[in-house]
């Protein structure tokens, strides 16, 4: 059984800097993400080890899920990673981050040397897996991905490296270098999310790599959100509020599923399946909807109840 965990906001934090792991795990994201990847130097990479397994256990993360991304298959450091922090860290890490996955053997690889270290150890909770879709090999199988191991709680959405794997012309922050007809990203988005709903697990968009921009941040993250993405990365704590805000369900969206589902329910209770409501028609369909939202309340902790409609 997967745990329920809110991902409004993931932030990147360097695994090679102590200081910066301490003011991630003060910060208010959702989940914290210790980059032993692309944001550690080759230099740095089996050192930043002690200093991730020090910082996973030695501070105070209160609710913020605890993770780790790991360096990719198909580099030397990636085996050493996972045993390492995983015996360092022990029941102190929630969630692996893979890079790179192109197939689901690559978690399927993953998913093996967890449950071998899991045993040895005795662990008494799986280790979560969230994995980035930022190949093109990766993207073309992205649902198989997203279905190879009950550990998977989420995919990721990575516009750098797959802009790079597809040759798209972009700028620093991946986005198209001239004019576009309509959303550069739409098609791989769409592609990410409907192989994470196909599996249950959540969506999680991509870095927006321009930090001293919060309009532009709120923006993608908004166009993200309507589409039915959970959350967002985070590459600098700036953004964080702005995650939060824009990946959760206003007050007014809260009472408005409420009332819904009691009108529904009442009509429902008279054996009437559709209705007219403000307008419009409202069916099943409509609760649907509705359950989403306070799903989503009550996984950041809003208690629909005290919500007026």
């Amino acid at each position: 059984m997967r745990p329920p965990r809110a991902r409004r906001s993931e932030l990147a934090t360097p695994a090679s800097s102590a200081a910066m792991a301490r003011n991630a795990a003060a910060s208010d994201a959702d989940l914290v993400f210790l980059d032993l990847e692309d944001a550690c130097a080759p230099s740095m990479k089996e050192a930043a080890r002690d200093i991730v397994i020090e910082a996973l256990t030695e501070l105070d993360w209160g609710r913020t899920v605890r993770a780790i991304r790991v360096n990719g298959l198909d580099t030397e450091w990636c085996h050493d990673d996972i045993i390492s922090v995983v015996t360092g860290a022990r029941e102190a890490l929630d969630v692996i981050i893979v890079p790179k996955a192109r197939s689901a053997r690559d978690v399927w690889w993953v998913d093996v040397l967890l449950t071998q270290l899991e045993a040895k150890l005795g662990l008494t909770r799986p280790i979560g897996l969230e994995v980035l879709i930022e190949e093109a090999e990766g993207l073309a199988h992205a649902t198989e991905i997203a279905t190879a191991s009950p550990r998977m709680e989420a995919l990721i959405f990575g516009a750098g490296d797959l802009s790079a794997s597809l040759h798209a012309r972009v700028d620093g922050n991946f986005q198209p270098l001239g004019a576009y007809p309509g959303d550069f990203w739409h098609f791989a988005r769409l592609q990410v999310l409907t192989a994470a709903r196909t599996a249950g697990i959540d969506a999680i968009d991509s870095p927006y790599t321009a930090y001293q921009d919060p309009d532009g941040y709120r923006t993608h993250a908004q166009h993200a959100a309507l589409l039915g993405f959970d959350g967002k990365w985070a590459i600098h704590p700036s953004q964080i509020p702005l995650a939060n805000e824009v990946f959760a369900p206003t007050d007014a969206e809260i009472a408005e599923a409420r009332a819904a589902i009691a009108t529904y329910k009442q009509a429902e209770e008279s054996g009437v399946g559709a209705i007219g409501r403000d307008g419009k028609l409202m069916d099943a369909a409509h609760l649907r909807h509705a359950a989403n939202v306070l799903d989503r309340a009550a996984l950041i902790g809003v208690d629909s109840a005290t919500v007026s409609s």
